[in-house]
């Protein structure tokens, strides 16, 4: 197993999966804050600012996964 798997497993792999849940977390609360304040203009905005941050992390941690998978799967090929 070459160094960049051993990072990427014992490191990344953690830090991404801490982060999309922060993420995932974020979007709901937005989701709470915009159905609790129905009545409310000002914490429906908040709400969509919330859950709009939300995907974005989601989608930038979903894109950082995908370029590492794509960097391991090309360091496997190289020679040693």
């Amino acid at each position: 197993m070459n160094i960049i798997a051993n990072i990427n497993a014992a490191i990344v792999n953690p830090l991404i999966i801490g982060l999309f849940a922060l993420a995932v977390m974020y979007f709901l609360w937005g989701l709470f804050k915009f159905i609790q304040g129905e009545d409310n203009a000002e914490a429906q905005l908040e709400g969509k600012q919330h859950m709009v941050w939300g995907v974005v992390g989601v989608f930038l941690m979903m894109a950082v996964r995908g370029i590492l998978a794509l960097i391991e799967t090309i360091t496997k090929g190289l020679p040693h």
